[in-house]
């Protein structure tokens, strides 16, 4: 169930998140390969004061089990997952590992940036589960 409150969870950060990239869109031009991007932002997010955390590790757990890691691209606000694109369109595809992502951190919103073209693409996804996976004992 979409509420107003839910819609606007952590409206202003992203709000934040999504002028800085529109400032590394100008300054970059679009097209390059990601990680460019993802450095940029990194180095805006400095200039404005913005907390983040570039490459912060993760364990995907499986039962309790530790199966591997996802390493987001930035998370900002401590509270922010941040994943920098440079595709065609933003699909069910991006959407859906955005939703994984936040299960596996744990955080609520996350936000797709899309540097392919000339005009900045962006998405906020919003998880409704906020709980990471609890350890399950083995008997």
């Amino acid at each position: 169930m979409n509420t107003n409150s839910e819609k606007l969870l952590l409206k202003d950060e992203v709000f934040q998140v999504v002028g800085c990239a529109i400032e590394v869109l100008n300054m970059l031009g679009h097209g390059l390969v990601e990680k460019p991007y993802e450095n940029a932002l990194v180095i805006e997010f400095w200039l404005r004061k913005i907390p983040f955390q570039q490459q912060a590790s993760f364990d995907v757990l499986y039962k309790g089990h530790k199966i591997g890691l996802f390493v987001p691209d930035i998370i900002a606000f401590n509270c922010l997952v941040v994943d920098t694109k440079v595709i065609d369109k933003i699909s069910d595809h991006e959407r859906g590992l955005m939703l994984n992502y936040l299960k596996i951190t744990g955080l609520r919103v996350g936000i797709i940036l899309n540097f392919k073209h000339s005009k900045l693409e962006w998405q906020r996804i919003a998880s409704f589960v906020s709980i990471r996976v609890h350890s399950w004992l083995m008997p």
